[in-house]
């Protein structure tokens, strides 16, 4: 490039963020470059800062400042129902429909022999002693409809068959507005399989 070997740093490390591509990352840098100093030392600091705080709660795996998060301390959840979801992310999308009450385990990815995720980089091995303990009642698993997502909510029904928890995967469908013209195969197929009595 023919920029100053500072700038392209920043825009080398603006280009290893997720879905940051080239021209993304050079606008990005050339912003940073018109902030004032104690914008980009306060940006610098968050970034330190969270890097250094935020951990896995030590029940769910979703990120913590404390031992445990805020959803496992909360004394108002129920404890009987559990939801396992991929990312901490996918919890904010699910706590924004005030429809569920219950606690969370984050998995952090999924199964994907090709990648060299197993069970033990989930931490499923953590999941089914957390549902060894008696309190879960039911589990909804929520990982993403794809080969991935669906091999290991395959996977952890399969594990946690025995020991007498109600397991369950939430319905996958058409979207709320949709026209059914437009729906693919499989999308159709998976609302069938999902129907509910009305």
């Amino acid at each position: 490039m023919l920029f100053p070997p500072a700038l392209n740093r920043l825009v080398e490390a603006f280009r290893r963020l997720p879905g940051i591509g080239p021209k993304t990352a050079l606008r990005l840098a050339f912003f940073v470059l018109s902030m004032d100093n104690e914008e980009v030392e306060e940006m610098s600091r968050a970034l330190i800062e969270a890097k250094r705080r935020v951990k896995h709660c030590s029940r769910c795996r979703n990120l913590a400042e404390q031992e445990l998060c805020a959803i496992c301390r909360d004394s108002r959840r129920d404890s009987s129902l559990l939801c396992v979801v991929q990312e901490p992310r996918d919890i904010m999308v699910i706590e924004k429909t005030a429809q569920f009450k219950g606690r969370y385990f984050v998995l952090h990815g999924a199964l994907s022999p090709v990648e060299g995720i197993g069970p033990e980089e989930l931490k499923i091995p953590l999941l089914l002693e957390l549902l060894k303990e008696g309190e879960v009642k039911e589990v909804i698993i929520a990982t993403n409809p794809n080969v991935e997502g669906d091999a290991t909510a395959y996977y952890i029904a399969g594990a946690a068959k025995h020991l007498g928890v109600k397991i369950t995967r939430i319905g996958f469908g058409l979207p709320v507005g949709g026209d059914l013209e437009y729906a693919d195969e499989l999308t159709m197929s998976r609302a069938l399989e999902g129907r509910r009595e009305i």
